[in-house]
């Protein structure tokens, strides 16, 4: 049997394609939209790909089964209950499909979506036990998948925790210890709470170690995987529900347009946003004004999905040549509404003074003296379980996914410092608050870590 696993870690997804090497037949499972590291793969191995196998309808990113079934001819297969806009074909419980002699099994395991299911491999029809098992967002290294993405469609997460649990006890944990579990994210991903940076592990590692295997009642359990869950990325309705839809499809090699600064000034001026993708540090040097920031070395697109509303048309600003890449990060989450990129914005800034804009960046020892010295609104961006562990003097929480649309709890006329755990957020989110019509901002540099360490006796308690 074949297993490639694809790792993406901007977005903390796994994806795999998985093929019988007798017969050359081959699925991929839960890819990425852009889809040319499967397309490579199969025919540097001589591969066919058959099908496109979903364990769920994905929220965190928009998946490329439209367009391997397009470039392919591949079947696109969910678990029972699956209904989508375009053709599917939907696997009973405990139904196979055979690539020769390696056999897929389906397992409906419901909990994280009502038609979520991993998918148990087979080296062959005749093996009792299983090599491996595609699990999804059910099972991950160290936690489960999170039962509460559905509440805004009317599914509630208790429903659908208990029937996790469920899931669980009938078709994971009645597999053997041996199993290879390899799941559909890992660390940082916020389909959980606790995952693991490991990229697989075994049924038997997992019972012993995961806090959600652990023995316990149904009740329990649904405390247990409900409790401390980050506040959900903005985007994350959009795209579960885009998952669903025909769309287009999406071409990764075609570069953004070049856009003249008199046409990027309409298109603002129109409603667009544009998308700063510089590092921090040189988008604060100098930027057009009204953009907002968001750095390309990180998680990129999850944290312009918090702040860019989907539909919305956006004009990049990157580094030289990578302007591509900004456009094809923005597609794996469904937003699709790159119309151009400014070219050289450096040269148009100095040609262009009068639309230059700096943003204040402060270490902790500034921002302590600020505060100790001035009327100073204090903006914390991280999600409620981050703050715990403590904050700022006279912090208000307003995590990044929901800052946006709660701007009115704020006073745009004070002076601003926002921060978040490292700096990356928050500076997404100063860059924002600049753009919304607050006179004085300011972004912590290194967030509340360089507080602590820097300025220690002036942290405090959350509470």
């Amino acid at each position: 049997m074949i297993i490639r696993q694809y790792q993406l870690e901007c977005l903390s997804l796994f994806s795999y394609l998985v093929a019988d090497p007798s017969t050359g037949r081959a699925v991929v499972i839960d890819p990425q939209r852009d889809i040319s590291i499967y397309l490579a793969e199969a025919a540097a191995e001589g591969l066919t790909i058959e099908a496109v196998i979903e364990t769920h309808f994905h929220a965190d990113f928009v998946s490329g089964h439209l367009e391997l079934a397009s470039a392919t001819g591949a079947r696109i297969l969910y678990g029972p209950s699956a209904i989508a806009d375009y053709a599917i074909e939907t696997m009973a419980n405990r139904e196979r499909l055979s690539l020769g002699d390696v056999q897929l099994e389906f397992r409906h395991t419901p909990g994280h979506t009502p038609e979520s299911m991993c998918i148990v491999a087979y080296e062959r029809a005749d093996a009792e036990v299983p090599t491996a098992i595609f699990s999804g967002d059910t099972l991950f290294i160290g936690d489960v998948g999170r039962p509460d993405l559905l509440t805004s469609l009317g599914v509630t997460a208790d429903d659908l925790a208990r029937r996790l649990y469920h899931s669980l006890q009938t078709e994971i944990l009645t597999l053997p210890d041996e199993t290879v579990v390899y799941p559909a994210h890992g660390a940082g991903s916020a389909c959980g709470k606790s995952l693991s940076d490991a990229t697989s592990s075994t049924i038997g590692a997992e019972r012993r170690s995961n806090y959600a295997l652990a023995p316990m009642t149904e009740d329990e359990f649904v405390a247990a995987v409900t409790e401390g869950q980050s506040v959900a990325p903005l985007y994350f309705v959009f795209a579960a529900t885009t998952n669903r839809r025909e769309r287009e499809l999406l071409d990764d090699a075609e570069p953004p347009r070049r856009f003249a600064l008199d046409q990027v000034l309409a298109a603002q001026a129109d409603g667009t946003v544009v998308v700063d993708c510089r590092a921090p540090e040189v988008f604060a040097s100098g930027h057009l004004r009204g953009a907002i920031n968001v750095g390309l070395d990180g998680r990129f697109a999850e944290y312009a999905g918090d702040i860019v509303r989907p539909g919305q048309s956006v004009i990049v600003v990157t580094d030289a040549g990578r302007e591509t890449e900004a456009k094809v990060r923005l597609a794996r989450i469904g937003f699709d509404g790159v119309i151009g990129a400014l070219d050289d914005v450096e040269a148009v800034l100095i040609a262009r003074p009068d639309l230059a804009k700096p943003l204040r960046r402060l270490n902790a020892t500034e921002v302590a003296a600020w505060i100790a010295t001035d009327d100073v609104q204090v903006v914390d961006v991280r999600n409620p379980g981050e703050v715990e562990a403590g904050a700022l003097p006279g912090a208000v929480n307003i995590p990044l996914p929901v800052l946006m649309g709660r701007l009115d709890e704020l006073d745009s006329s004070r002076p601003t410092v926002v921060y978040c755990a490292g700096g990356y957020r928050s500076a997404a989110a100063s860059s924002a608050l600049s753009a919304n019509g607050f006179d004085t901002v300011a972004d912590l540099i290194g967030g509340y870590d360089a507080w602590v360490a820097l300025a220690a006796p002036h942290a405090v308690a959350a509470g």
